[in-house]
């Protein structure tokens, strides 16, 4: 049997850099596009980068738990997709822990990364942005949805 394609679109942000953070997933079937889950929560004080690349281990994560599958990563990070590629070295070390964590998440040979314009990743950004707005609203800002 051959492996399940999918696509992780995912993004994070912070009110203020640093400041109120969450981050976003949405995981697509790659041969239909239709969204399979979606994964959002509230991180507490964190940087934009940090909750970037927590969107991207979370989906990473959730992909791991669906047996052997091909993943096309769709971010408007470029820092994540370049230092994620090894393209660019990663610095900081809370987004040195996190890409570990990625790479172990799932075989980094069966993902790949592409940077999309943020209009293009409208699903995840608004994930993050219904996380947020959850806490302020008095909420756990914790977003969990299978289809």
């Amino acid at each position: 049997m051959s492996p399940r394609y999918l696509i992780i679109e995912a993004d994070g942000g912070s009110r203020g850099n640093p400041g109120p953070a969450a981050y976003g997933c949405v995981v697509r079937e790659g041969s239909t596009g239709h969204i399979i889950a979606e994964r959002a929560n509230y991180l507490g004080v964190a940087t934009n980068n940090v909750a970037e690349y927590t969107g991207l281990v979370i989906g990473l994560q959730l992909c791991a738990t669906l047996g052997d599958v091909r993943i096309d990563v769709r971010m408007d990070s470029k820092l994540v997709v370049e230092q994620m590629t090894g393209r660019w070295k990663i610095k900081h070390e809370a987004m040195r822990a996190l890409a570990m964590q990625a790479r172990q998440a799932i075989n980094p040979a069966h993902v790949r990364y592409a940077w999309v314009p943020r209009e293009r990743n409208r699903d995840a950004d608004r994930l993050v942005n219904e996380s947020l707005d959850d806490v302020l609203a008095g909420g756990s800002g914790l977003v969990v949805r299978d289809f």
